[in-house]
């Protein structure tokens, strides 16, 4: 059935139980990573049902738009975001029966998209490459599909006032009971603004007179931490963390309610949630790391013992892919090998170290494509047992054994692979490579009779553009 015949489900008279579990996360303290002399506390946002903080405010918008009559029964609920917003969004609304439209750029992660679609959410993408105002940027887009479709609501959770209204309401409350009423700064990113602005307006309220500090922790390549320091709006740059971070200043942001900022780059927000994985067991995405890492350079910048709470907005698991992933990690330049200067360098998985997934020669057809499906690869180098180097075997080969005669997927892997290897010294020069890949060939580096591992045109890539001069780097921002 296509997104526009499928008929719209009939909302629920009762909630569904699962969004009562929505709010009250846990609250723990830090105490295996170095705090200086300060105490600080971590609020669980990523034990919500949806795994992140915006549940908090899914929950408050589709609320407040019923209780304004802005979405009825059989309504659809749309909003431009492919991050925790539209998990958010998808949970609350699908929960209680809404049909639920999210336009979303396309440079987000197919595990984002997969995941709202298996909460029933309806997917529409638009490009990632136009910025505001051009016709199919992704809140233009969403703005529009909510004037063509009757019965609709477009969320804009970043004009919409019961955004920071759910954690005015909520997360600054239970913050303030579980702290017992003793707190002296909170650590916040900025995503939509409401965080910052709901805490700020409640803590402004229950401790008017000493304050609580609003701290920001803000990606490199964000505007919000210049402005805060000078007032200024300059030209935003690119982060790859996620779910925070800004090329304008949201609507709903109060950002006079900051008294201090931090700028974080991806390496340090990356590292930071990395160690409290390690040494706290706390599996938090990327923002939880740039926000650690604002909270402990305030923590240790402290004279005195001060109270202090930052969030985890997210689980982890949304990251195993990215910065829970040490190729990926390398690739992008967050993890530093020692370099040798030489064509070791661009072999990204290194068979030394156990990270080529090989095949042997008396292995069968069928153990090669298993091993090239569930690796996600389309080749893969045919090792002996001396872990020498004498083959290749990809999709092509397998293709040409078993197409006539799929019993063929038994026969060994000597059978279909090539030998004809184009082996390269690691001395070879880099451009030297051009030569093997203009031959449709995969360059195979051995030293001697020591085969090193793969290096592939994509390796190529990745290592030209991490040597890329950051001036040159194209803007890229991350969607909430």
């Amino acid at each position: 059935m296509s997104e526009s015949s499928a008929a719209p489900a009939i909302a629920h008279n009762k909630p569904p139980e699962i969004l009562s579990l929505i709010g009250d996360t846990p609250l723990v303290e830090v105490t295996q990573i170095d705090t200086g002399p300060c105490q600080l506390f971590l609020k669980l946002e990523n034990q919500n049902p949806g795994g992140s903080i915006k549940d908090r405010i899914a929950l408050s918008m589709i609320e407040a738009a019923e209780a304004e009559g802005k979405l009825e029964p059989g309504g659809t609920v749309i909003e431009a975001t492919a991050g925790n917003t539209g998990l958010g969004l998808a949970l609350v609304a699908g929960a209680k029966g809404y049909r639920v439209l999210l336009v979303i750029p396309d440079k987000m992660s197919q595990e984002k998209i997969s995941h709202v679609r298996a909460l029933g959410a309806e997917v529409r993408i638009t490009r990632s490459d136009v910025t505001r105002g051009h016709p199919e940027y992704y809140q233009d887009v969403a703005a529009r599909l909510a004037e063509q479709i009757p019965g609709s609501f477009y969320v804009n959770q970043f004009g919409n006032p019961a955004n920071p209204l759910a954690h005015e309401r909520t997360t600054g409350p239970e913050i303030w009971e579980q702290m017992r009423h003793d707190v002296d700064a909170v650590v916040v990113g900025v995503g939509s603004g409401g965080t910052l602005t709901g805490l700020g307006r409640f803590f402004n309220r229950v401790k008017p007179r000493r304050g609580i500090e609003m701290v920001l922790a803000d990606p490199t390549g964000s505007i919000l931490y210049e402005y805060v320091k000078t007032g200024q709006l300059v030209e935003s740059g690119n982060w790859a963390v996620e779910g925070i971070g800004e090329d304008f200043i949201p609507e709903i942001a109060d950002m006079s309610l900051v008294t201090e900022a931090f700028e974080i780059d991806d390496e340090e927000s990356f590292a930071a949630a990395r160690e409290l994985l390690r040494k706290e067991g706390i599996f938090g995405g990327s923002s939880t790391g740039t926000l650690l890492a604002g909270a402990l350079r305030y923590c240790r910048e402290q004279t005195k013992p001060k109270r202090v709470v930052t969030f985890v907005p997210d689980t982890g698991n949304k990251y195993l892919s990215k910065m829970y992933n040490n190729f990926w990690m390398a690739e992008q330049g967050f993890i530093h090998r020692p370099p040798h200067g030489d064509l070791s360098d661009l072999i990204s998985h290194r068979y030394e170290a156990g990270e080529v997934i090989t095949v042997g020669p008396d292995d069968s057809l069928l153990t090669a494509f298993k091993r090239m499906r569930d690796s996600d690869v389309s080749q893969l180098p045919v090792v002996d047992k001396s872990g020498r180097a004498i083959g290749l075997i990809d999709e092509s080969d397998l293709l040409v054994k078993v197409h006539r005669e799929p019993s063929h997927f038994n026969d060994p892997v000597s059978k279909a692979m090539t030998d004809q290897l184009e082996t390269l010294p690691p001395d070879t020069k880099i451009t030297d490579l051009l030569g093997v890949f203009d031959r449709g060939r995969v360059a195979i580096v051995m030293d001697d009779n020591k085969f090193l591992g793969l290096i592939t045109r994509t390796d190529l890539l990745s290592y030209l553009r991490l040597h890329m001069p950051k001036s040159s780097a194209p803007p890229e921002r991350e969607f909430v």
